[in-house]
């Protein structure tokens, strides 16, 4: 044990390692600094979507539409508002945060096909309202954002991402293993059994949508202060599709597995830039590979290396 637990510390200060010397070894360029952002960001949205699907059981098709409401708070907040990052942020988390334990108290009752219609409806809908709520969103002109004066660097803000990331990753991993997320795995497992056991199943389903919900918020936050903009177009449902190919490729029910899949499947498309479509396609070819390959995906060879 004391063996595993050493190596997973040196994976993560190697990674961390990496993380930092990243900006010097592209020469700060802010294209190659942008994509290491973009796998921050899908990172996290990834994150939070296993900790609704892969220890929930909760299946959300529509958790890009938590991305656009993030991305957008900060816009509003930042352009209309005039509010500093350090506040805003954490209002895109708990904005979406409340949006997600809207949509929770109905979809705690459902389970199965019709809850993802429900999440589905979901997704589709957030990118419309933003579009034609023109009054606060701007419509398809989107709203400009701004970084304070503290992190208008380019070099500046990537640390900032990365310093966030490592705390919401950390606050994902205890959750994981807390009693909260053991309660996940039992409702997941078994709702017969989990309410015998004293568990409130539509109650912890209700947190599960909270909880990812707030997770995915800031990501969608530190896009719109990453990028400077944000539209209607930025997160459309096969975002959340491309973050359900994510978690499936990396492991459901693991941490560093969703971080895996979405690393992967930011580089891919990445790598086929000149070609179009050939990105997506690598994708779905990805994904049909570890279902038939790899079911529980890029996580069951960590754990195999980390036991070895």
């Amino acid at each position: 044990m004391r063996s595993l637990l050493s190596n997973r510390k040196t994976y993560v200060a190697l990674l961390l390692l990496f993380a930092i010397a990243w900006p010097f070894v592209v020469g700060q360029s802010a294209y190659y600094m942008g994509f290491f952002v973009t796998a921050c960001i899908y990172s996290l949205s990834a994150v939070a979507l296993n900790l609704l699907t892969g220890y929930g059981g909760q299946v959300s098709v529509g958790n890009g539409g938590f991305l656009t409401i993030g991305a957008y708070a900060v816009g509003i907040l930042s352009y209309r508002f005039n509010v500093g990052i350090w506040l805003a942020l954490p209002i895109a988390g708990i904005g979406a945060a409340a949006i997600g334990f809207v949509l929770g108290l109905p979809a705690a009752r459902l389970r199965g096909h019709f809850l993802g219609i429900v999440t589905l409806g979901f997704g589709i809908a957030v990118p419309v309202v933003a579009l034609n709520w023109e009054s606060l969103t701007n419509g398809y002109n989107g709203i400009e954002v701004s970084r304070p004066a503290l992190l208008s660097n380019d070099l500046e803000f990537f640390y900032f991402v990365i310093f966030l990331t490592a705390i919401l990753l950390w606050m994902a991993i205890n959750i994981a293993r807390s009693r909260l997320g053991r309660a996940f795995i039992a409702v997941r497992d078994s709702e017969v059994a989990a309410m015998a056991n004293g568990i409130n199943v539509a109650s912890y389903k209700t947190i599960m949508f909270t909880i990812s919900a707030f997770f995915t918020g800031i990501a969608g936050g530190i896009y719109a202060y990453w990028v400077g903009f944000v539209s209607p177009n930025d997160y459309t449902l096969l975002t959340s599709f491309l973050l359900l190919a994510m978690i499936v490729v990396g492991g459901l029910a693991s941490i560093w597995g969703a971080v895996a899949g979405a690393v992967l499947l930011t580089v891919l498309p990445s790598l086929t830039e000149s070609y179009a479509g050939i990105g997506d396609t690598l994708i779905g070819a990805a994904v049909i590979l570890i279902v038939l390959i790899r079911p529980a995906g890029i996580a069951s060879l960590l754990r195999r290396k980390s036991g070895s």
